[in-house]
């Protein structure tokens, strides 16, 4: 048979052309594909398969997509709707099953696939297997207990994220911040999955714990994070070196690694675990308009803890003023009493007047009083046998009152207070000055002292002008004026 191929010796052509003894056109890459296809399919109908389930993910449509390894291949596979609703357990990650179906291509990607059509169990898979006895011997160590975890710093002003420079988490992760609270992040560029990636993780978490305390790029808070995957995506993070690295790191971490149910060592080392990346970012920082709106209230509520007692004490005292009687309403007994006083005093004041008038008379009349008495007596007696005892009796008794009567005088009488030392002022007409009002208005005033007078001038306004009184002899008994006159 005739090679399609030029030898050595021919010059290859540019257009392509038929050669003698070919009679066969060219294949399309879809012909191929679908003869491919035709015996795969006629050649495997049917057969079963062991492997670990990896990559597992259920499509919107109900379809369920996974792979199908072991320790030296990984067979894609795919099973329908309808099968997958027949299922009688969940298919996971990890798990070990036997797949019963056909082997298939699928020509878009060139690969070859199995489309299931039952599955059952084969027992725990060997990664699911390590990775548990993993957990439990880190477990007993102490590695994951609640006491080793440090909490969350609640304002930090430097982050370090421990992730791919190139993903797409840490973009999520800087857009969220910078909604929240922007902060200054320092990312320190590692590989998430594959060779190198563990020893790279621990070595990123290792060199921010090294950095000293007051160090310009020292973070307050370290995230571990890294998207979605499978169990084999995410092993670097099952890896007891970065377990170790987290647990032993000074610095509060947070372990955002895969999505809501993947769940790595790293987690279980970590201080807090974050169910994303994004996640991470909501727990690393509070929301700045929260945290002013916050501020806000607590303002708002201090001034009204301020002003509600001085409300409250302007209110108290608003009431018990309206309760408080009038000030009218006070006086006014006190102004009818004041009246009623000032009335009762005058009275009093023209009773004792008349009361001293009266007994100023009687002083006068007295002598006469007692010599008519006397001669009366007499008469009566005219004629009769006078009995001494008879007379004497009631004149004694006169005799006394007329002696009390000269000494109440003597003690009533002006001057008498005189020989104290005190001083009667009298104006030019021989009336007794008592107040500075009255004194004011008069030129010259006499001051009687106990042993003579002397006349002043005052300065004031004159006076008429009034009979200037005589001055008695020394010894001669005053003429007693009116007091109230």
């Amino acid at each position: 048979m005739a090679s399609d191929f030029p030898s050595n010796g021919e010059d290859a052509s540019l257009v392509a052309k038929g050669r003698a003894g070919d009679n066969a056109e060219p294949l399309t890459v879809s012909e191929i594909s679908q003869a491919l296809k035709r015996t795969v399919e006629d050649r495997f109908g049917f057969v079963r398969l062991r492997g670990e389930l990896s990559g597992v993910k259920r499509a919107a449509s109900g379809h369920m997509y996974c792979a199908l390894k072991d320790e030296k291949a990984v067979l894609d596979g795919v099973m329908w709707r309808g099968n997958t609703g027949r299922l009688p357990f969940t298919p996971e990650d990890g798990l070990e099953v036997v797949a019963s179906g056909k082997l298939t291509t699928y020509p878009g990607r060139s690969k070859y696939q199995i489309v299931i059509e039952r599955m059952e169990l084969a027992g725990e898979g060997a990664l699911l297997a390590l990775l548990e006895k993993t957990r439990t011997r880190l477990q007993a160590e102490g590695l994951f207990a609640q006491e080793r975890k440090k909490p969350l710093p609640f304002l930090p002003r430097t982050i370090g994220v421990v992730t791919s420079p190139t993903g797409a988490v840490i973009r999520d992760i800087l857009h969220r911040l910078a909604d929240r609270f922007p902060s200054r992040v320092i990312v320190w560029p590692v590989l998430v999955q594959g060779q190198g990636a563990a020893e790279q993780v621990a070595g990123a978490v290792r060199g921010f714990s090294a950095l000293p305390e007051g160090h310009s790029d020292r973070p307050d808070l370290v995230i571990v994070a890294r998207g979605g995957g499978s169990i084999e995506d995410l092993w670097s993070f099952n890896e007891e070196v970065v377990v170790r690295a987290i647990a032993d790191c000074p610095i509060p971490t947070i372990s955002a690694v895969g999505h809501e149910t993947d769940t790595t060592l790293a987690d279980y080392a970590a201080d807090r675990r974050a169910p994303t990346p994004t996640a991470a970012a909501e727990i690393a920082v509070p929301v700045r308009a929260e945290l002013a709106a916050t501020l806000a209230d607590f303002e708002a509520r201090k001034k009204r803890a301020i002003l509600r007692p001085v409300q409250l004490g302007r209110e108290r005292l608003q009431a018990r003023t309206d309760r408080l009687p009038k000030r009218e309403a006070l006086l006014e007994p006190h102004a009818q009493r004041l009246d009623d006083l000032a009335e009762r005093l005058r009275r009093g004041l023209r009773d004792r007047a008349a009361q001293g008038r009266e007994k100023l008379s009687n002083l006068r009349l007295a002598p006469a009083i007692l010599e008519r008495n006397l001669r009366e007596a007499q008469r009566a007696l005219a004629g009769q046998k006078l009995a001494p005892a008879l007379v004497e009796r009631p004149l004694a008794e006169r005799r006394e009152r007329l002696a009390a009567l000269a000494r109440l005088a003597e003690q009533l009488h002006p001057d008498r207070p005189l020989a104290r030392g005190y001083v009667r002022v009298t104006g030019p007409d021989g009336r007794t000055i008592t107040d500075k009002a009255a004194a004011a208005q008069e030129t010259t005033l006499t001051l009687k002292f106990r042993d003579g007078e002397l006349d002043v001038a005052t300065g004031g306004i004159p006076s008429p002008p009034a009979p200037r009184r005589k001055p008695r002899k020394s010894g001669t008994a005053p003429k007693q004026d009116d007091l109230f006159g």
